[in-house]
């Protein structure tokens, strides 16, 4: 680990000692920790590194954590190391709630205008490390001020590998690859009241429309976010209206009869470009979103 990483995490760590409610400012530290690994592409050495902070950063606050190790093989052959990471508050509680995040950052920038850069990873500020972020930051809160219900916080890998246009209109068959593992090894005993979501969520200029499978598929969980959203004065910044229809990591876990849902700003210009840099995430957006999530599981 390069010293800047190190001092880094260092600063984190002790930034959130104690905190008993949403800090965005932590979460902005998030984002740049993770980042500053360097693009967490399955199989590199930044990926394998920003996986151990995580799970480190999980053993500091949860109750227990597991780790899900698995491979998947992709269409070009290559077999792709990954874990999922679950941390659990109150693991012996049957009422139970699952918020997740992806981890990993896409391989190839290929919404960059220019050609050269399309062969570049993408850094993965708010497409990755951002909800990353609110769920550590809610697993801050979390340790010093225990859920009334069990809380699950899952860490997926892999979900931007691949392409997600498969033939047939199909999903491509390397995306999404941590939260189908995830789904397909979920015990029927152990379904989620409901899971959320949180990708793309530290956009400095952040609107968050409702996702439209989950508003068709889960529109309890739809309306109990957007409600608590609005009660806490966010109203301005959460749209009670949908815009649309997203292949994300909410999908395996709807088909697995999860009720799930996606809070994600999708209306952003770096989206898999080079651009995606912290410089583009706000604390304040970070904050917003972590304020709802705190609210949901308390």
């Amino acid at each position: 680990m390069s010293r800047l990483v190190t001092l880094t995490v260092l600063a984190v760590a002790c930034a959130a000692g104690g905190k008993t409610a949403f800090d965005g400012e932590t979460a902005y530290r998030y984002v740049e920790a993770q980042v500053a690994f360097g693009p967490r592409i399955p199989n590199t050495e930044a990926h394998r590194r920003a996986g151990d902070w995580i799970l480190a950063q999980l053993k500091r606050t949860a109750d227990s954590v597991d780790v899900q190790a698995f491979e998947h093989v992709t269409e070009s052959g290559d077999t792709l190391r990954l874990r999922n990471f679950i941390g659990h508050f109150r693991p012996a509680a049957t009422e139970r709630i699952l918020l997740l995040a992806h981890w990993d950052s896409r391989p190839h920038a290929d919404q960059s205008r220019n050609l050269g850069d399309q062969q570049r990873p993408v850094p993965g500020a708010n497409d990755g490390a951002s909800g990353v972020a609110v769920l550590l930051g809610v697993a801050d809160v979390l340790a010093a001020t225990p859920p009334a219900r069990g809380v699950d916080l899952l860490f997926v890998d892999g979900e931007d590998y691949g392409d997600f246009n498969g033939p047939n209109g199909q999903l491509g068959p390397d995306v999404l690859l941590g939260s189908r593992h995830y789904a397909d090894t979920l015990a029927p005993d152990r379904l989620p009241l409901f899971a959320v979501l949180f990708d793309m969520v530290g956009d400095a200029d952040l609107r968050i429309f409702q996702e439209g499978y989950s508003a068709s598929r889960a529109p309890e969980v739809v309306q109990r976010v957007w409600g608590i959203a609005r009660d806490l004065g966010y109203g301005n910044v959460f749209e009670p209206t949908v815009r649309y229809n997203l292949s994300d990591d909410h999908l395996p876990l709807l088909d697995r009869g999860v009720h799930a849902i996606d809070v994600i700003d999708f209306d952003y210009p770096p989206w898999h470009t080079v651009d995606d840099t912290p410089d583009k995430v706000s604390a304040r957006s970070l904050g917003i979103v972590g304020d709802v999530a705190v609210q949901l599981v308390m």
